[in-house]
């Protein structure tokens, strides 16, 4: 399992966002096409290698990728978590690293399951003490919900 970040400064959000939607139709996608590495294929394989030289070529861009190999060997009992509770522990780990307390963020995150929400929120407190951040301030935002 790969869990991944890209983030940027906030105010170059819009001009990314733009780029990657002319990107798409220069290959005859929509505009709001999910880019999924899944579903990469020698029809698109043009695609995703001019969105991988975009990405790399643009200083603005940055990523952090966890690994988790032989999740099968997972013991979950041992840690008294299940496989949603482990899996937030890991975005905690991706994430902590990236967080600087000087900066702000608004974080985006997929929905595991069905206490995403009450995860999510854990998952705020768990990353803002980690940087002593008890007002709260450095998370703005998370999947969308002002903090």
């Amino acid at each position: 399992m790969v869990l991944g970040a890209v983030w940027c400064p906030m105010e170059k959000t819009k001009a990314i966002t733009k780029r990657i939607r002319e990107i798409k139709t220069q290959y005859g996608l929509a505009s709001d096409f999910e880019v999924k590495w899944n579903k990469v294929s020698p029809a698109k394989l043009d695609f995703y290698l001019h969105l991988m030289d975009f990405f790399f070529d643009d200083d603005d861009l940055a990523f952090r990728a966890l690994v988790a190999t032989q999740k099968d060997r997972l013991r979950h009992d041992s840690f008294h978590q299940d496989h949603d509770e482990w899996y937030y522990k890991m975005y905690f780990d991706m994430l902590k690293v990236i967080l600087n307390p000087d900066s702000r963020y608004r974080i985006y995150l997929d929905i595991k399951d069905t206490r995403g929400e009450e995860r999510i929120v854990k998952l705020r407190e768990v990353l803002s003490d980690n940087m002593y951040d008890f007002r709260r301030e450095i998370i703005m935002e998370l999947n969308g919900t002002v903090m």
